[in-house]
């Protein structure tokens, strides 16, 4: 976005350069990448920085309003519900695309909230590859706020596993933890925090606790480092459906986050939020009528993951036979901006922003993020299976004293 910049990573590019950049990410964990890394970073001017940050802090200032709970308690309603819910969330992820506006500059539209983990620890290993390979420009930084790898870290280590001191014995839960596309992610995670990844079908109750085994060796869980989606329970067999149900149960254990969060904060959400880069949006229940002009909408289920489920050229009949309407919503297309130059032609960018709680200053605070390149009509891998220079990625944010 930052032509001169552009110009001169495009310029230095080889095929080369970029093999090496993914030997780098593969060689702490050999063939767990299992998504495709973007052949660039993206390389954030400040004018932009301050749009994006500012309506990232309206959105944060809304969770933390004290309406909050009652607003969203909706969400529940047909989901399963975990008891000993935390008010609030220790993480959030804000999905901003990058578009144009009406003068012809960059601007952030905000496309999803998630009350959930991303690749907090995984970024770590990107930044370290990209520095490593490519000759990076001078001044610019994946965090902001002031963070560095050793303030985040610090922060991370935080949300995790908890306050300095606390030792309580975390583990990172998900369901086939091996077997999904973040993987990679996870043995950071490990590495990093020295978290265990225990997959749900290991655990077992014993009074009000959770265990597993390692070794012949009963361990206790005192906190979880959620990464279940409870979404991708319901195709499971029954014996994992029941392991799943024992998170319903009233348990001696803390959340992060709380499983709760994921619906209340998704896209719940979206339809309560006023900004000027913040798409309107509506719940379909709410429709007074279904509007005429369908190609200035995307039909989206509340609740779906990696956009599952998301309509994009709506026709009338996608939301008439919808039997639960009060579980999607309608909300006003973006068009991405083709804002990243590449040798095989523009693309598009989302760059995702990554909130930690703050415990001193009692906010929510961006610390770092992720960012991910497309040329085809959505954000992922399955419109963009050919493509090059499109895939997982990092954004830069120019530095100002």
């Amino acid at each position: 976005m930052i032509a001169s910049i552009r110009k001169e990573f495009n310029s230095a590019f080889t095929n080369e350069l970029y093999q090496q950049y993914l030997s780098e990410l593969n060689k702490p964990f050999p063939n767990t990448l299992n998504f495709r890394v973007a052949e660039t970073p993206i390389f954030m001017d400040p004018i932009f920085t301050e749009k994006i940050l500012a309506t990232g802090k309206y959105i944060a200032a809304q969770i933390q309003h004290p309406d909050f709970k009652v607003k969203t308690e909706a969400s529940l309603r047909h989901q399963p519900y975990t008891v000993n819910e935390t008010p609030l969330p220790k993480c959030i992820l804000m999905d901003f695309a990058i578009t144009k506006n009406e003068k012809n500059e960059m601007v952030p539209a905000l496309i999803e909230l998630q009350g959930f983990p991303s690749l907090f620890a995984f970024e770590l290993l990107q930044d370290e590859a990209l520095n490593k390979v490519f000759t990076m420009p001078k001044g610019f930084s994946p965090y902001l706020n002031g963070y560095t790898r050793e303030k985040y870290l610090a922060h991370l280590s935080e949300i995790i596993k908890g306050a300095p001191g606390t030792n309580k014995h975390t583990v990172l839960l998900e369901l086939f933890p091996h077997q999904q596309k973040t993987s990679i992610d996870f043995y950071c995670t490990e590495k990093y925090f020295n978290v265990p990844i225990v997959c749900i079908t290991e655990i077992f109750q014993e009074d009000r606790h959770l265990f597993y085994e390692r070794a012949g060796h009963k361990i206790k869980i005192e906190r979880i480092y959620n990464r279940i989606v409870l979404d991708e329970l319901k195709n499971q067999t029954k014996a994992i459906q029941d392991k799943g149900a024992l998170l319903q149960t009233d348990l001696d254990i803390e959340w992060v986050t709380h499983p709760n969060h994921f619906f209340r904060i998704s896209k719940f959400l979206l339809p309560f939020l006023t900004h000027t880069y913040i798409p309107n949006t509506q719940f379909v229940n709410q429709l007074e009528t279904i509007p005429n002009n369908l190609e200035d909408y995307i039909l989206k289920p509340l609740f779906s993951f990696a956009g599952q489920g998301v309509i994009i050229d709506i026709q009338k009949g996608d939301i008439e036979k919808i039997a639960n309407p009060e579980q999607w919503i309608l909300q006003d297309k973006v068009h991405y901006a083709e804002c990243i130059e590449t040798p095989t032609g523009p693309a598009k960018a989302e760059i995702r922003l990554f909130y930690f709680w703050d415990e001193r200053t009692n906010t929510y605070v961006a610390t770092m993020n992720l960012a991910r390149l497309s040329k085809g009509k959505m954000i992922g891998v399955d419109y963009n299976k050919t493509a090059t220079w499109v895939g997982g990625s990092l954004a830069y944010f120019e530095q100002i004293d």
